[in-house]
């Protein structure tokens, strides 16, 4: 049995317009968020064995803020794929994980995650919001037999449901 928890970047900024989209880093509300969301996840005892990122700024942000809090002691593996990925590149991404690695957040965008959330799991996520967490169980020993439908949602959350 396999658990990916797919996570959304924090809000990010725009303030700086010579920046690039994969350079932009979180806004304050996106770096409060992230603390909040991964401080649940600490609640709920949920700690990954992995931790995989997209390469953009404010996904790594996010990640290092989960890792922190997490206490997560392994190097985050960076993935340029993430960024502005297909349902195929998360496939691929998913597919070469160890799977000495039983638990997996990996922090993404959208479109992507969601369209890669619904791709996997047997209940429809209509959106995923700024830091939002869907927590999918698959039946699976190995991550190279991840398809579509194979997860059953656990867990959805996101930082305006606690508002």
């Amino acid at each position: 049995m396999k658990k990916l928890f797919l996570i959304r970047h924090a809000k990010s900024s725009w303030d700086d317009p010579s920046l690039s989209d994969h350079e932009r880093p979180l806004n304050e509300r996106g770096i409060r968020n992230a603390n909040f969301m991964a401080k649940l996840l600490k609640e709920k005892n949920i700690f990954p064995d992995l931790i995989i990122s997209s390469t953009a700024e404010r996904a790594s942000q996010t990640a290092n803020i989960f890792s922190d809090i997490l206490t997560h002691t392994k190097k985050i593996k960076y993935d340029s794929r993430i960024y502005e990925a297909t349902t195929q590149n998360l496939i691929e991404v998913v597919s070469e994980i160890e799977n000495i690695n039983n638990l997996v957040f990996l922090f993404g965008h959208n479109p992507g995650l969601s369209n890669f959330a619904n791709f996997i799991s047997n209940h429809p996520i209509y959106n995923l919001p700024t830091c939002a967490i869907v927590g999918l169980e698959i039946p699976i020993d190995n991550w190279e037999n991840i398809s579509r439908n194979s997860g059953k949602l656990i867990f959805n959350e996101y930082p305006k449901k606690y508002k």
